[in-house]
Formats: C-alpha cells, sequence, structure tokens
C-alpha cells in the first residue's frame, strides 16, 4: 500500500490544516476534507486488495491516521470510524468466518461493502448511546426480524459524521433475547434522523450529534449473517475498539508540538532555556507514545487477539490520550497567553487533544484494564461493570 497511501496522508495534511480553523469555529463538518480522502483513495485503505482496496495493515492505517491528525484531528478521527468498519470487515478471514459460523452469503455481503468503500463509499459508527457510552451489553437499540430483513429502533450519541455517511455501523441488542448484540450497516435515508446536539469541547468538526433510528434493513446488512457476534468481535479485534484512536492523538499531540515551535519562533522565543526545555520534554513523550503505538499495531498485525497483543493494545490508548493532553497543555504554558486567543491554532489543539482520554476506553479504564492484567487476573472479566 502504503507508501502512495503515506505520501497522500503528508500531502493533505496541510490542506486540513489550513481549514481546520474555520470547521472548529463553527462547528462544521469538514466536506471538503472528505471530498479529498475519497479522491486519494484512502476509503479503500483497508480493503483487501482483491475487492479493490489498498489492502493496508493496521501498522500502516496508524502511520496514515496519525499524518492526517496532523492537520485536523477532527477529521482524522472520523476517518478512524470508517478504518474501523472497513478493517474489522477485512479482517475476517476464512477461517475467523467458519469459525464464526460466518455463511456465504454474508461473506459476499461483506464484499460488496468492501468494494463499495474502495470505489468512495465511507461508514460511520452508531454504537454509543446516553447512560450506556460504549458498553455493548447495556444498548437499549433493538432489532427484530421481519419479512425480508430487519427493523432497528433507537437513538444513539456521539455519531461522528453523522449526516454525511454513506452508511452507519449500528449495534443494538435483540428484542426477543437481550443478551444477543449484533450489528448491523445501516445505509443513509429514510428511517434515520439526526439531531444537532455536538456542541463541545474538543473536536468540534466531527459533527458527533445524535441519530434516531426507526429503519427496516435488508436480512444482509446483519454483519456476519449471524446474530450475537457484535460482543464476539469486540474481544477478537479489541484494536479497532480502543486503540484505533491512539494514532489520532499521537498526530494531534505532534501538531501541538509543530504549532508550538512557529509560535515561538516567530515571537523570538526560542532563546528561553525553559521554553526550549518544554519543547524537549514534548518531544520525548510523543515519540515515546508514538513507538507504543507502533508496538501495539506490529503485534496486531502479527498476532491479532494474542493475549500480550491485546495489553499493547490498553498500553497505546492509554499513553496517546494522556501524552496528548499533557504535551497540547505544556506547549500551551510556553507559548503563554496570546495562544489561547480562539482561533490560535495552540487553542484549538489543547481543546482536541483534552479529549483523548475520554474516548472509550476511556484512560481510568485502560488503567484499571492494565492494573487486573499486572496482578495476574483477567481484565475483560474481573472487573465490576462489563468492559463492553
Amino acid at each position: 500500500m502504503t507508501v502512495h497511501a503515506l505520501e497522500a496522508a503528508r500531502r493533505l495534511a496541510p490542506r486540513l490544516a489550513a481549514r481546520a480553523a474555520e470547521h472548529d469555529r463553527e462547528g462544521s463538518f469538514p466536506v471538503d476534507d472528505f471530498a479529498d480522502l475519497r479522491e486519494a483513495g484512502l476509503f479503500g485503505l483497508m480493503v483487501p486488495r482483491e475487492l479493490g482496496g489498498l489492502g493496508a495493515t493496521f501498522a500502516e492505517y496508524a502511520a496514515v491516521a496519525t499524518e492526517l491528525a496532523r492537520g485536523n484531528g477532527a477529521t482524522a478521527l472520523v476517518f478512524n470510524m470508517h478504518a474501523s468498519v472497513t478493517g474489522a470487515l477485512g479482517a475476517v478471514t476464512e477461517e475467523l468466518a467458519e469459525a464464526l459460523g460466518v455463511p456465504e452469503e454474508a461473506l459476499a455481503a461483506r464484499d460488496r461493502l468492501l468494494r463499495a468503500a474502495a470505489e468512495g463509499s465511507w461508514y460511520a459508527v452508531a454504537m454509543s448511546e446516553r447512560g450506556a457510552g460504549a458498553r455493548l451489553s447495556q444498548l437499549t437499540t433493538v432489532y427484530e426480524p421481519v419479512d425480508g430483513g430487519w427493523h432497528l429502533k433507537g437513538s444513539k450519541t456521539f455519531c461522528s459524521g453523522a449526516g454525511h455517511p454513506d452508511g452507519y455501523l449500528v449495534a443494538a441488542r435483540s428484542a426477543t433475547d437481550p443478551s444477543v448484540v449484533s450489528q448491523f450497516l445501516v445505509p443513509a435515508g429514510e428511517g434515520l434522523t439526526v439531531e444537532p446536539t455536538w456542541d463541545s469541547l474538543g473536536m468540534r468538526a466531527t459533527s458527533s450529534h445524535d441519530l434516531h433510528l426507526d429503519v427496516t434493513v435488508p436480512t444482509d446488512r446483519l454483519l456476519g449473517g449471524v446474530e450475537g457476534l457484535a460482543l464476539v468481535v469486540a474481544q477478537l479485534m479489541p484494536h479497532w475498539l480502543v486503540a484505533s484512536y491512539a494514532a489520532v492523538y499521537v498526530g494531534v499531540a505532534r501538531a501541538a508540538i509543530d504549532a508550538a515551535a512557529e509560535h515561538l519562533n516567530a515571537r523570538n522565543l526560542a532563546g528561553l532555556p525553559a521554553v526550549r526545555a518544554r519543547l524537549g520534554r514534548a518531544d520525548a513523550a510523543v515519540a515515546a507514545a508514538g513507538l507504543v503505538v507502533a508496538e501495539a499495531a506490529r503485534r496486531v498485525d502479527e498476532a491479532p487477539g494474542d493475549a500480550e497483543t491485546n495489553r499493547w493494545v490498553w498500553r497505546a490508548k492509554l499513553l496517546a490520550g494522556t501524552t496528548a493532553a499533557e504535551v497540547a497543555a505544556s506547549m500551551l504554558e510556553a507559548a503563554g497567553t496570546s495562544a489561547t486567543r480562539r482561533g490560535h491554532p495552540l487553542e484549538r489543539l489543547y481543546r482536541d487533544a483534552r479529549c483523548g482520554s475520554l474516548h472509550p476506553a476511556t484512560s481510568d479504564v485502560c488503567a484499571d484494564w492494565l492494573g487486573i492484567a499486572a496482578l495476574g487476573g483477567d481484565p475483560d472479566r474481573d472487573a465490576s461493570t462489563p468492559r463492553w
């Protein structure tokens, strides 16, 4: 892939950065950014080559996401959702499909969705709900079989890109058996209503509005063709649910250093030892977080779902989120009060970086998971509340 994809991301980053302030100020969705991503072929980043995509590995995705986030973290964050959907679909090998009982017709439906992505379609994720967060076991959106398909009804929140994608990955519980959680790829259109609710501290351009569903979809829109796979896939592929955000926040943190350096040089403040020391510590911290993300991604590619791989996945999410917030705060202090004005890149990056620890899994949840593992327990089960 990926010399092409990585070069495209680096080429696009300045263009995304030039638009970022306006979208942040207005809370508007960066439509032009996504036109650029489509034109560059990046919607097919995680689609296997045989289906027309670039066939990227998880490590290659992480490198692309980091570069996009140096341009606009909000754009990279929404792109991450699309990559999560296509990456998870593309990772279902024949062996895994057989083990999960995925029928042939479901694999054919999956291939149609992936081909569409390679041709320019993009998908959002509609998983979180008010009062439940991203815990799949606590969802209130329900589905039931109807003639020719499935009927879904419920409401989602924090649906990044709401109103703009070609389809939504929707998690819902069975109306007849609440312990069964499944996922559907719901096409945009009739039966979906976007409620503008997103007016946030940071990542304001993600348009993460509420999405209300009262919709019927064809039978083949049940991902995997088998009910109840959502929780299984969450355990088999935690990297998409937990750590795909990590690369984005490494990019945001690096952008904060870049913006601080530009500000300080422009004001002849680079001669202050305390200022240089802040940038030096920030550089080392972001490099370290980037290495952890890269190591987690390497292990995902080599041994997905392995216990030690998953440990690195949770480490990556924890370190990326906390590092971004700490680095952005330090860069703002180094730059001084003038950088806190609305519209200054560091002011926006400070707010965007603060969101890294809050995305599921939050930093506290990550630390708890890692603490249980360090104590010899089972972090996916030995918790007071369900992880998912």
